[in-house]
């Protein structure tokens, strides 16, 4: 009885501490969430922008910043970002613009988004100064829009040309004994290569070519046009590989000069006419987002936004995923509330599951029949991402979004002979009915099941391609010419149908409020901000472990480990996803 009291009060003592330390921790998130409030924008100030920090459509809340290394609590959307720089073009307190740009964390069309943003900020006579030790590509292709761009004198820009990498698995899968029983529909629907074949596939070189020189055409003559320089000059420098510093750069016109920060900082300071640098009023975009009521509206009446981004899964999905029912809810109840006058959907998703991409393109058919429902693609809106949406009333895409890839695949690995030769696991069971146990990884498919699986990726190809066709008033034949699994820009798939206009969120909501004839409105986003217990409970647990995982992989194997993941909780399920592990160097 006596070890008995012994033990119970060590572990009441135990829960008694965990108690304490959890009102402590609570008391302290809510105090930093309550100092959001408290932000003060003070005269000459100078906004912040890095672009080494990762980007979400959404903004993001992290109460667990201190502990996780973040020095703030808020991080802001994409769209809240092109807001905010344009609500401080005309503010009185904010000097100028002071974009980090070393790295960047962000893909194509968000990259686009915030250098459009910034170059109509530049327009207000407002200075953009851009500093980078060295600038990747990425970087460069938004600061070259500012007033001026510098590199550290030992660093230099990046300028090397686009390249595009895949990962093939077959050899390692071949010398574990596991066969990927691969079905798909569309000559381009690269997605099963790196399990089918040891390099690329013709068709998926010529379509990754096409892409790759689009994106990077793009990229040049952006460059060519802010910097006044000449296309194929550009395209000579990074072929021939001559811009191997800073002073290279300099003389070839893509950069302004060689500083070091402290020496940028200083011309920032002459502008803003501080004391000395350390007094420069810096702002991030996070404080910023606290200090100023950029989103106000105005009128009773409202637009929806609906962010859509990460791979689209059945069910309900995690916070960086599409859960095709979690989404449905979302359309549903923006089409059902009376205030609601029209809905925009921001897309950023190479796909996933068929069944979720179906259901989420009933929904918003549905929603259609009651109020206009414009769509806008980011980085990538392919295959599910596109079909979902592909019935908008508008579907506005970057010039270079990656979006198309209409076809489907399904893969049923057979691991027999690795179970059993590998590892000696055996398999055995009885079964009512010949296909009971199909598909399973422990033996082939039949050839009557193959077929089955076959028939049942062309079918859903099929009802893939009636979808786009009624949506974009094509034929069938048509989307099949442009389908195949083949991927676009966003410039070409213009020229193709799939896409309606060149633009971005903020062209996107112009659309909707004029098909709802609004000229006053607020704004309600889905999904919600849900409340701190559940942030903690959920979307936390998450984020952790995420930046864990980044930490110590780094963004390339990074994508590849995501990639993965999502490739095995699809087993034996048909995928409308676009080309597996797509890695721009």
């Amino acid at each position: 009885m006596a070890q008995f009291f012994k033990y119970f009060f060590a572990a009441l003592l135990a829960l008694v501490v965990f108690c304490v330390l959890a009102v402590f921790l609570l008391v302290g998130i809510a105090s930093s969430i309550a100092s959001k409030e408290q932000v003060v924008l003070n005269d000459h100030s100078v906004l912040f922008v890095d672009l080494g920090r990762p980007i979400a459509e959404q903004g993001e809340e992290n109460p667990l910043a201190p502990l996780t290394g973040d020095d703030e609590v808020e991080q802001p959307g994409v769209f809240d970002i092109v807001r905010m720089i344009n609500f401080a073009k005309s503010d009185d307190q904010v000097d100028g613009l002071y974009l980090k740009c070393g790295s960047n964390a962000n893909g194509f069309g968000t990259n686009e988004e915030i250098r459009n943003a910034l170059k109509d900020f530049r327009s207000s006579g407002k200075f953009v100064i851009a500093f980078g030790e060295v600038l990747t590509q990425q970087a460069y292709h938004v600061a070259n829009v500012a007033d001026k761009v510098y590199a550290h004198p030992k660093g230099g820009v990046d300028w090397k040309g686009f390249g595009l990498q895949y990962v093939f698995f077959k050899k390692a899968l071949d010398r574990l004994e596991i066969e990927p029983q691969i079905f798909y529909a569309g000559k381009f629907k690269s997605a099963t290569e790196p399990f089918r074949e040891e390099e690329m596939t013709a068709a998926n070189e010529l379509q990754s070519k096409v892409l790759l020189e689009d994106l990077y055409s793009h990229f040049l003559s952006q460059a060519a046009s802010a910097r006044k320089l000449d296309t194929a000059r550009l395209r000579s420098l990074a072929d021939s590989n001559l811009l191997r510093s800073t002073q290279d750069a300099v003389h070839a016109g893509l950069l302004d000069g060689a500083k070091y920060e402290d020496e940028v900082k200083e011309e920032i300071r002459r502008k803003t006419s501080d004391k000395t640098i350390d007094q420069i009023n810096f702002v991030s975009l996070a404080k910023y987002s606290q200090a100023v009521n950029y989103k106000a509206g105005k009128g009773t009446e409202r637009i929806a936004i609906i962010y859509a981004q990460g791979n689209i899964v059945d069910g309900n999905g995690d916070d960086n995923e599409i859960g095709g029912d979690r989404f449905r809810r979302y359309i549903r109840k923006a089409r059902l509330d009376e205030k609601i006058k029209a809905i925009v959907v921001r897309i950023n998703s190479g796909g996933g599951s068929a069944m979720a991409s179906e259901n989420m393109w009933r929904e918003i058919s549905l929603a259609r029949k009651d109020k206009p429902v414009v769509v806008s693609y980011g980085d990538v809106a392919a295959s599910g991402g596109y079909y979902m949406a592909c019935n908008a009333d508008s579907i506005f895409a970057l010039p270079n979004t990656i979006t198309g890839s209409i076809g489907v695949f399904a893969i049923i690995p057979n691991m027999q002979g690795f179970f059993r030769d590998k590892i000696g696991v055996t398999f055995d069971g009885v079964e009512t009915s010949p296909h009971a146990n199909a598909p399973s990884v422990s033996e082939p498919l039949t050839e009557t099941e193959r077929r089955f699986f076959q028939a049942d990726v062309d079918s859903i190809y099929q009802t893939f391609l009636s979808r786009v066709a009624e949506g974009r008033n094509m034929k069938v034949a048509d989307v099949d010419s442009v389908g195949q699994g083949r991927v676009w820009t966003g410039n070409r798939a213009i020229t193709i149908g799939l896409v309606d206009r060149i633009g971005g969120m903020s062209d996107a909501m112009a659309a909707a409020a004029k098909l709802a004839k609004l000229k006053e409105y607020r704004i309600r986003e889905y999904p919600e901000k849900v409340n701190l217990l559940e942030r903690l409970t959920g979307s936390q647990k998450h984020t952790v472990e995420s930046r864990l995982i980044r930490r110590e992989l780094g963004e390339e194997l990074t994508k590849i480990f995501e990639e993965w993941k999502q490739i095995k909780s699809s087993i034996g399920k048909v995928q409308a996803r676009m080309p597996f592990n797509i890695i721009f160097k």
